[in-house]
């Protein structure tokens, strides 16, 4: 039986979480809803309907529909062999590839555009490789060639943890009776690894329909998906109600795809049966796997290697003359601040985002893992599972856009407030904290909770006593993917970010929008500090070997 004490505090736990998720996010999702429906206060659907069947709208669903589902195919096609070699085999430096190729999905989204444009441009190595025959700056391919960059990684985690899990002894008796590797693959692992393939797919099919960053870089003016066409349309063209639309219209197709993965992660799994199995050397079958990942490898590490060359490359001969422009000059004066001081911004609203990603994913987790002894209680436990998962189902940009239309008159008016952006990006990165501590906190035994409880020990020193020692890696991880996530983060960002006072991404993406060498050159210098920072916290976190990503 569940008193109603124990209700009351089960509510009270998720009191600031549902207080910061009612006034952050369902304030600023309902006024833009209202904003796409509502027209001096009526309803006008037909203004909603006029936007979506626009000849431009059309095209710009299409490109986003195509694009995700052909990056999709090649991230899944790339991701499967590297999956396979690093977390079934073991071969020297196997650790250190697996965290090289972890990087690009933590990537500031605006640091792989620029690294494209630098690897794909008409001074870039591929044009000078190709003779000029092959020139994709500014095309389809190089915008699919972006997002498959950054979203390589949610295959080769997602799937590669299965695939560690898998029981081996299947696939050798059918090796043993003469199946060849691939019949073994087709019939044996295939079928049980098969529900994480098409889960990891789901997550990065929607990864890239809502990807931002990459595709504004990108894109220009000939390319533009959901996400651009939202930023463009409130940004350039003032079109408040047609930007409404559209964040409606992706906030019902992103939650529909996670319904679907939801589902599919659901489906029964044999990898849940963990193998005694250690990862074993390489044999002469393995090696098309091996050399697919060291192809992947050299595919990823080209545009940052590009942008790093790019950084140090002044009138063909090599310098730091970039690097020394981050602190200002005279050609930057225009800028609001030098890039040093936008640096410090973001780091500063970084360390700010993840403090209060934790607080708030900490009490989520721990509200949603603690033992239900009543079916009323179990109810309130789904329910706010539910609740507090939503920020998953909606962009940056469309969240950012809510902030920039709803938080604007008192008592909330708080678009000035030095807050609004950590709190954006905490928002961002709290589903990533709960998806990291949620198996971690479920994993550990009640009864050690109570067995701390009968000896005398309060609420918070049973938990310590019990979770801190089992959640604290899990923990350190989650605060640096929370810190990577929010130090990159662009899209929310773009619409709050103070113009006298910009995080180092939108910094960027100002100077590669300004004519001049030294600008794009800047630009270069501050995404590779920018790129620099975020992969020495990224392999860090890799050192606790927490599978975050695959909690996705």
């Amino acid at each position: 039986m569940t008193t109603p004490r124990r209700l009351l505090g089960l509510v009270a736990l998720a009191g600031l979480p549902l207080a910061v998720l009612g006034v952050f996010f369902v304030l600023p999702v309902s006024g833009m809803v209202a904003r796409g429906f509502v027209t001096d206060g009526d309803l006008d659907v037909g203004g909603v309907l006029e936007v979506l069947t626009r000849a431009r709208t059309g095209r710009v669903l299409w490109f986003t529909v195509w694009s995700s589902a052909v990056a999709t195919v090649l991230a899944v096609v790339l991701g499967l062999p590297a999956a396979y070699a690093l977390h079934r085999l073991r071969w020297p430096g196997r650790r250190a590839v697996r965290a090289a190729l972890l990087v690009p999905f933590v990537l500031p989204t605006v640091v792989v555009g620029v690294a494209f444009r630098q690897l794909l441009g008409e001074s870039g190595p591929v044009v000078a490789l190709t003779g000029g025959r092959v020139d994709l700056d500014g095309t389809a391919a190089g915008i699919v060639a972006g997002l498959v960059f950054f979203n390589v990684a949610v295959v080769i985690r997602g799937v590669g943890a299965a695939w560690e899990g898998l029981d081996a002894r299947p696939g050798e008796a059918a090796a043993a009776l003469g199946a060849s590797p691939a019949q073994v693959f087709r019939t044996v692992t295939w079928p049980m690894l098969r529900p994480a393939v098409v889960s990891s797919a789901s997550v990065v099919f929607l990864f890239c329909a809502t990807a931002f960053g990459v595709v504004l870089t990108l894109g220009g003016l000939r390319y533009s998906s959901v996400e651009t066409e939202i930023y463009l349309l409130t940004t350039e063209l003032l079109d408040l109600q047609a930007a409404a639309a559209l964040s409606v219209l992706q906030l019902v197709a992103v939650v529909a795809l996670l319904v679907v993965a939801g589902r599919l992660r659901a489906v029964p799994d044999p990898t849940l049966a963990r193998s005694t199995a250690r990862p074993h050397r390489p044999r002469r079958s393995d090696v098309p796997q091996l050399v697919a990942t060291a192809l992947l490898l050299v595919l990823v590490a080209a545009p940052v290697a590009t942008l790093v060359v790019g950084s140090l490359r002044v009138d063909g001969a090599w310098s730091l003359a970039y690097y020394r422009a981050l602190g200002g000059g005279a050609e930057l004066q225009a800028l609001p601040v030098p890039v040093t001081g936008a640096l410090v911004t973001s780091l500063r609203t970084a360390v700010d985002a993840t403090w209060m990603a934790l607080l708030l994913g900490g009490l989520i987790a721990v509200v949603l893992t603690r033992r239900s002894r009543s079916r009323s209680e179990r109810r309130v436990r789904s329910v706010l599972d539910g609740l507090f998962m939503l920020p998953l189902g909606v962009s940056a940009v469309t969240l950012g856009f809510g902030f920039f239309i709803t938080l604007d008159s008192p008592p909330l008016d708080l678009r000035e407030s030095p807050v609004l952006v950590p709190l954006a990006q905490a928002l961002v990165a709290m589903p990533l904290v709960v998806r990291t501590l949620v198996p971690v906190l479920a994993g550990v035994d009640d009864r050690q909770r109570q067995a701390a409880a009968s000896l005398g020990a309060g609420p918070l020193r049973a938990m310590a006593t019990a979770d801190l020692p089992v959640v604290w890696r899990p923990l350190l991880a989650a605060s640096g993917f929370a810190f990577a996530i929010s130090l990159g983060e662009f899209g929310a960002t773009s619409f709050l970010a103070r113009p006298s006072d910009p995080t180092l991404p939108v910094l960027i993406f100002r100077l590669i929008g300004r004519p001049g060498e030294l600008s794009y050159g800047t630009a270069l210098a501050a995404s590779v500090v920018l790129a620099a920072t975020t992969a020495v916290v990224v392999l860090a976190v890799e050192r606790l070997r927490v599978p975050s990503l695959g909690a996705f």
